[in-house]
């Protein structure tokens, strides 16, 4: 078969440090165990425009390995050309680059290495919240730039004590990041999702579900987007929702950028009812130099906690979804069942309701 692996450059990094698996250069470690196996194994970071290397090879390929940190966007027309796609496999956590709807159509198989990095990413969610509350970025820039006025920091730094937080989504992510919220002594911790949580995982975090998501954003000193991209989500927050948001709350989003209006995010953080905005997702990836989220700042000149998407491939976790693709990849070449978990779209059907609920 043959096997095509969309990743990003690693360049000198990656050849300094062999645990960056998901990169070109060290390829998920995958070639050694499928060119023994006889397979054709092509990996590349070529994946924009119909030159690239993932156009030129789709129409051919057999299973397509893509990361969500370097996306290759295999749209309905692009699924059309691949005659012999059977497979994608997202190594990592996030497969809305894959036209969802369309794999099912044409009984393409879709899964994902669930729960490789929600432990990497609910770190970044308490590091994304801590740096804004505590205005952390304006600090470290003052810092590193040989000022040092320590009032224009601490006039718009808080405590995360006693603050309301809420996760929009409350999945394996959202979860965790309840359960690291708890020792910070919040006033109150809320959630919004389709479904409860189960009572006893509720009881533990003392979260309280907010069933209306105006009502959920209104309550709320921070939120914290932790839910999978798709019909229901996209531009979920927009002008009109961060309207009811109260004025000055932080919002960060290590979901999915295109869930978040981008104009939008960034004229509420100019104007200032958003006290700042932090995340590693952007609508498009990688983000233009230009793109609005790179520049944004508040009225008193932080704000901003963007970074490159990395959150959920620290070398912990770059482990665990190289590990767990190769594991997919065993089942499927031995006609083993899958981990239910890693299923999103099997042969016909959504098999996770966390994309199936629309």
């Amino acid at each position: 078969m043959k096997v095509l692996a969309i990743l990003y450059n690693g360049f000198k990094a990656a050849k300094a440090e062999p645990r960056l698996l998901g990169t070109v250069e060290n390829e998920l470690g995958l070639r050694a165990y499928l060119e023994s196996q006889g397979h054709e194994y092509i990996v590349t970071s070529s994946k924009e425009g119909p030159d690239s290397d993932f156009q030129k090879h789709i129409a051919d390929t057999d299973i397509l390995i893509t990361t969500p940190f370097h996306p290759g966007y295999l749209t309905k027309e692009l699924m059309a050309k691949a005659k012999n796609l059977k497979v994608c496999v997202t190594a990592g956590v996030g497969s809305d680059h894959v036209d969802l709807n369309a794999a099912v159509d044409r009984k393409i198989q879709v899964l994902e290495v669930s729960g490789s990095n929600v432990v990497s990413v609910a770190e970044q969610v308490m590091m994304s919240i801590l740096l804004l509350v505590r205005n952390f970025v304006p600090a470290h820039e003052q810092a590193i730039s040989g000022q040092w006025q320590v009032s224009d920091i601490a006039r718009n730094a808080f405590d995360l004590e006693g603050k309301v937080v809420g996760t929009l989504g409350a999945g394996r992510i959202g979860h965790r990041v309840l359960q690291r919220l708890v020792p910070f002594n919040t006033k109150e911790l809320l959630y919004f999702d389709y479904k409860a949580l189960p009572e006893e995982a509720e009881k533990a975090v003392g979260a309280r579900r907010v069933e209306d998501l105006k009502e959920f954003v209104s309550q709320c000193d921070v939120v914290t987007v932790n839910a999978p991209l798709h019909e229901g989500t996209k531009g979920l927050i927009n002008k009109d929702l961060l309207q009811h948001f109260k004025p000055g709350a932080w919002l960060v989003n290590t979901a999915r950028g295109a869930i978040c209006n981008a104009d939008d995010v960034a004229a509420a953080v100019k104007s200032g009812q958003l006290r700042g905005y932090a995340g590693d997702v952007w609508n498009v990836q990688p983000a233009p130099a230009d793109h609005p989220w790179r520049s944004m700042r508040n009225p008193l000149g932080g704000g901003n906690g963007m970074t490159p998407h990395y959150s959920g491939t620290t070398l912990d976790a770059q482990q665990r979804y190289a590990e767990g693709t190769k594991k997919i990849l065993q089942n499927y070449f031995e006609n083993k069942p899958q981990d239910p978990g890693n299923v999103i779209v099997g042969v016909g059907k959504y098999e996770s309701a966390s994309y199936g609920q629309r």
